[in-house]
């Protein structure tokens, strides 16, 4: 039988970073004998890639179809990608293994913990596009925008810590509004940078990144 290997594309140096930390933590705790995770990792121009951001598009379609060929000729049995975003674009591509679906993952999570109502905190598209909803919607979870003043704010908390420019007060003034909506409703994260600048855990606040990272390390245990 074939052992598990999870491939991973390079999207971002703190972004990736983080989920290969996260990746390999949470691996050695449900392996003692084993504390490095079976894992390829292909480095992309994530520049050209961010340029062509946030809306799908053919070109990009391409680039990424590309990047993904180069990872199954690695050898991997299930790929994360590491970009909440991004998944849009990879839905409309013909990839001949497993994808670990943040989006979808999270919504089979929100319904098993009985929440009907979420407020989705991500980049600026995402909270105002229609894509996490539509899918939410198929599971029967209706979606919230936070205020509009908020979700500037939270644009900015997103941008602030890719440029790796975010100070620990406007941290904390982040973490204290996850917690502000997370009292009357649950809360959805579904950005990559988000999740870099959460210290937030509760059973009502839904971590995409982490959901795909515990949903991917289920077949490597």
């Amino acid at each position: 039988m074939k052992a598990k290997t999870i491939g991973l594309l390079g999207l971002g140096s703190k972004s990736t970073l983080f989920y290969i930390e996260a990746l390999n933590a949470a691996y050695s705790k449900q392996n003692e004998e084993q504390n490095t995770l079976p894992l390829h990792l292909l480095n992309t121009n994530f520049n050209k890639i961010n340029n062509l951001l946030p809306k799908p598009s053919k070109e990009l379609e391409g680039i990424i179809q590309n990047y993904l060929n180069e990872l199954i000729k690695l050898g991997v049995t299930e790929i994360i990608i590491p970009n909440i975003t991004l998944h849009e674009t990879i839905d409309r591509l013909n990839v001949s293994i497993p994808i670990i679906h943040p989006v979808h993952h999270t919504a089979s999570e929100i319904v098993n913990k009985m929440h009907n109502n979420v407020v989705l905190f991500g980049s600026e598209y995402t909270m105002e596009s229609n894509y996490i909803k539509s899918i939410f919607k198929e599971y029967n979870i209706a979606t919230i925008a936070p205020s509009k003043e908020d979700r500037a704010f939270i644009d900015v908390v997103r941008k602030q810590v890719y440029q790796k420019t975010a100070s620990k007060d406007l941290l904390d003034r982040f973490n204290l509004m996850i917690k502000k909506y997370a009292q009357n409703s649950a809360v959805v994260i579904a950005c990559t940078e988000l999740s870099v600048a959460s210290t937030n855990s509760s059973r009502s606040i839904f971590d995409m990144v982490r959901i795909q990272i515990r949903e991917g390390l289920k077949t490597t245990s």
